[in-house]
């Protein structure tokens, strides 16, 4: 019988994501991280499948290699849903560089140095992707409405994913000292792989929340004060009445901001204040109610209202439907149906 490693079916499903990412992926540089993350993934999963299931034993100066590679490239993939200046962190991008090629010098010239090195940057790089979400969905302002809440639920379990995958680069290592890695085969090949398989899931949730690239605007620089919150929101809502902004599946915050000439932080400010909510549900509660408006006034199919609306899945449809009004869509169109005229 053909012995196939457990790594090996997990870098198959990870390509299977990646393949069904590429064909429903509009044309947006944006999902590049996200892509090259999940390919990371699976091929660190084939690497770890030909060390372990097969003994291949030189594999061993490659995978911390790649090891190193993926905390940077999760940070940079979260970061692509962030907008930021030209001028925010230019130089600073190099210096994610830094993890692998110091993994190569502790190779040559301390590699007991190694285990150590990889659990403080999965540690340090778990931090730093908590630390762009800290606010919540609406700091990932350049991810689309609908699905910013679960592109901020997939940094969080990204983050998570990379601190299980130091705990068990820390029981590996504790593994060769206590028994002499006697372990280390079965904790590789089956209970580290969990950390890659989730973050390559991850992957595939945020790069489906990035929107298509827009023409840049400029934008009109607005003073941040509380006597203008009801100003700006006001501005925001003739946007998603007049010119039916709410429609454009691919809005973001990011987005909006340009097209109303206020800055991002001022509208979440000011939604958070008057609102009591993100921007997110902000924007889907709007949605929620024009798709409520023809489900009871019209014979528009339900699927029909849900892409009027100006949402692109059932599945986000159907969860912001029930948390705004607790039902179903079909079962409020059956409760609040207008009568027909006789």
């Amino acid at each position: 019988m053909i012995f196939i490693p457990l790594p090996f079916v997990v870098a198959l499903l990870l390509l299977i994501l990646l393949a069904a990412v590429l064909r429903s992926q509009e044309s947006s540089k944006g999902n590049r991280a996200f892509l090259a993350l999940v390919g990371l993934c699976a091929l660190q999963s084939v690497a770890v499948g030909l060390r372990w299931g097969y003994d291949i034993a030189e594999l061993r100066y490659l995978l911390p290699v790649l090891a190193s590679c993926l905390p940077p490239l999760v940070l940079a993939s979260f970061r692509s849903l962030i907008h930021l200046d030209d001028s925010e962190g230019g130089s600073a991008r190099w210096l994610h560089a830094a993890p692998p090629v110091g993994i190569l010098v502790l190779l040559l010239l301390a590699p007991e140095l190694i285990d150590a090195a990889l659990i403080l940057l999965f540690i340090g790089y778990a931090s730093a992707v908590l630390n762009l979400g800290r606010t919540g969905p609406d700091a990932l302002d350049e991810a689309r409405f609908d699905r910013a809440i679960a592109a901020h639920r997939a940094l969080v379990i990204a983050a998570a994913s990379l601190c299980l995958s130091a705990f068990f680069d820390f029981a590996v290592h504790m593994d060769f000292e206590w028994s002499k890695g006697s372990n280390v085969a079965f904790m590789v090949s089956n209970a580290n792989l969990l950390g890659l398989l989730l973050i390559g899931l991850t992957a595939v949730v945020a790069a489906r929340a990035q929107a298509l690239p827009a023409a840049a605007s400029n934008m009109t620089q607005v003073s941040s004060t509380v006597t203008q919150d009801r100003e700006v929101l006001d501005r925001i809502n003739r946007l998603l009445v007049d010119q039916k902004l709410s429609h454009d599946e691919n809005l973001t915050l990011s987005r909006l901001a340009r097209r109303a000439g206020v800055p991002a932080r001022q509208i979440s400010g000011a939604v958070n204040r008057l609102a009591r909510k993100n921007v997110s549900q902000y924007i889907n509660d709007f949605r929620i109610a024009e798709a409520c408006q023809l489900l009871r006034e019209t014979d528009m199919s339900v699927t029909a209202a849900m892409f009027e609306a100006g949402f692109q899945t059932k599945s986000n449809f159907n969860r912001e439907f029930r948390r705004v009004t607790s039902l179903s869509p079909a079962s409020w169109r059956e409760r609040n149906r207008r009568p027909a005229i006789t």
